[in-house]
């Protein structure tokens, strides 16, 4: 090796490698090892006992950026990263003093990039005295990149940048094994955002995602320590709090759920998005990440229930109405083979007449245990699980085969609605289903009413298609529920709609309250310019009937006329002239 910038005594030049060769009893097959090692690949570099890099195999510029006349001469210490540094002048010392050593460091180039390299360091002897240090140093930056996008992949959620489930939950384990004390508890929190298939159906996904990376980016600034925020799937997102007590909890939330107030924008377009939070206070004994994420997950579904934009904290007996819910859609799955499902029907009365001149289609559960489930437990049960959908498929196909055994029975044909779900909606084949069972039935299509939410309205392209096809089917379309959703008059300029059905809300205060009265007129005036039916849905009192006939409202439906009845009973009403009427 060249090593008189080692020592003037040394001989020099690699060139000269019979003279190195004195340091090695003139072997030559250790003269071809040496003279390999040195040509090779591999930088190489001599340091002397101050660590001045007196020689290199080959020119750095490629790890350093520096050329090799730049570094000779220079400490190589002062190329070192800040973190290796320590390591590095121990490894060095270590190395004088007789070991042979690998490590890992990093160095700075010339251009402020950090090189990663692996190092093997040894000895440099001569007459049984070490002279310096040879260092034989590899770039491994693209593997060292490499095993980062791994690592990145596997504990980072590629779309935000927040940790995903995986990482969190180590970083929530870690730090419930540093919190202590009485007077510092763990807030865990499970975010859902509301309605947020809707924005994906509405928008696209793309646009959904947009959305997701709005909420991260607002969400960040509440959950702010490091690793105290993760994305866990979907649009559902964790974080953790230190909190004093429940108390405070609660007024961190309330701030977190504030967040959401102004809207986000979306295309150019202000959205309004709401999040639900599920919250499980840890920090005690005996409680590990998992656990603690599970059970705020479930406190989840309880805020949910309680209608979203809004935040539940875990008791037992959430734990009791998340078993029960699973129980309960196991239970539906077992009802659809086993036929335990029955449709009731309410009728809807002509305000003039009083007489029945449509039904409603309702799903009641028969159960063989607990009987009668009523719809307000089973029906969220169904959506959630996405159980709506065979289920509104058996709905439709029952309603109507009944409507066609009336008629064939020699009942008065009128139309029956059936409720369309939002999940039915984003099914593909849906209009080929609805095709299908009246082919079946033998239906004429002009006694079908499908009964949409405002919800569905919020894809405008898909849902104009949707319509025109019910439509060209010679099927009827009502808004259900109107002024509760997405109202937009675009929809009812465009859209194929036959008849609004204003709100048991908005109808139960008409006598005493002079906003809903205004409100419900407007409806009633604004659909007949438009040359839409009205139903009013709810109604209980003559007072209620009376405003309604004056304000020249066409329908009501409500316990005032009947409640939902077995399909007996509508037969029985329909031909008992006396029954079929409301007044």
């Amino acid at each position: 090796m060249r090593a008189e910038n080692i020592c003037q005594s040394l001989p020099s030049g690699r060139k000269d490698v019979d003279k190195v060769s004195g340091w090695f009893d003139k072997s030559s097959i250790q003269l071809e090892l040496l003279n390999s090692i040195y040509n090779s690949p591999v930088t190489i570099a001599v340091l002397d006992h101050h660590g001045l890099i007196r020689d290199l195999n080959r020119d750095p510029y490629d790890i350093f950026g520096y050329h090799g006349e730049e570094m000779l001469g220079g400490r190589f210490a002062d190329w070192l990263d800040e973190d290796s540094y320590d390591d590095a002048v121990q490894t060095y010392r270590r190395t004088i003093a007789g070991e042979k050593c690998t490590q890992s460091i990093r160095v700075v180039g010339k251009s402020g990039q950090t090189v990663n390299l692996n190092v093997f360091t040894a000895p440099l002897v001569k007459d049984e005295e070490t002279i310096g240090v040879v260092i034989f140093m590899n770039d491994v930056s693209d593997h060292k990149r490499s095993l980062d996008r791994i690592h990145y992949m596997a504990y980072y959620d590629d779309m935000t940048g927040l940790p995903n489930r995986r990482h969190f939950t180590q970083c929530l384990e870690d730090r419930l094994d540093r919190i202590g004390g009485d007077d510092c508890r763990l807030a865990v929190c499970y975010l859902d955002v509301d309605r947020f298939k809707l924005v994906n159906a509405s928008f696209g996904r793309d646009a959904g995602d947009i959305l997701l990376l709005q909420i991260a980016e607002r969400l960040t600034r509440f959950f702010h320590e490091p690793d105290s925020l993760a994305r866990m799937e979907g649009d559902e997102f964790a974080g953790m709090l230190a909190v004093r007590d429940i108390q405070d909890a609660g007024d961190r939330l309330e701030e977190l759920i504030r967040l959401f107030d102004n809207p986000f924008e979306l295309g150019g377009v202000p959205l309004h998005v709401s999040v639900s939070i599920g919250v499980m206070i840890g920090g005690g004994t005996d409680e590990d990440a998992s656990a603690l994420l599970k059970k705020a997950d479930t406190a989840l579904y309880r805020a949910k229930e309680n209608g979203r934009n809004d935040y539940s904290f875990y008791t037992d007996d959430v734990e009791h109405d998340a078993l029960h819910k699973l129980t309960l859609q196991h239970e539906m799955m077992n009802a659809l083979q086993n036929h335990e499902f029955l449709l009731h029907y309410q009728p809807q009365y002509d305000l003039e007449s009083g007489r029945i001149v449509g039904l409603e289609a309702l799903v009641r559960w028969n159960h063989p245990v607990r009987g009668l489930v009523p719809p307000g437990e089973f029906i969220p049960a169904a959506e959630e699980s996405g159980i709506i959908v065979p289920l509104g498929d058996w709905v439709l196909q029952e309603a109507c085969r009944q409507n066609k055994e009336w008629q064939e029975a020699g009942m008065a044909p009128i139309p029956v609605s059936v409720n369309l779900s939002f999940r039915q909606f984003t099914q593909r084949n849906l209009i080929g289903k609805i095709a299908s069972v009246l082919k079946q039935t033998s239906l004429d299509p002009q006694y079908l009413e499908l009964e949409i939410t405002e919800s569905i309205t919020m894809d405008l392209d898909r849902a104009s298609l949707f319509l025109k096809e019910v439509r060209e089917l010679g099927v009827g379309i009502s808004i259900d529920d109107f002024g509760t959703g997405y109202s937009s008059f675009h929809y009812l300029r465009h859209f194929p709609i036959g008849c609004l059905k204003i709100d048991r809300s908005f109808v139960q205060d008409i006598v005493g309250n002079s906003n809903n009265a205004a409100i419900v007129s407007a409806i009633i005036d604004m659909a007949h310019n438009l040359q839409m039916d009205v139903i009013a849905e709810g109604v209980e009192t003559i007072e209620q009937v009376s405003f309604l006939r004056n304000r020249g409202c066409d329908e009501m439906q409500g316990y005032y006329g009947s409640p939902p009845v077995p399909g007996h009973r509508i037969a029985e009403l329909m031909a008992e002239p006396g029954e079929a009427s409301a007044f």
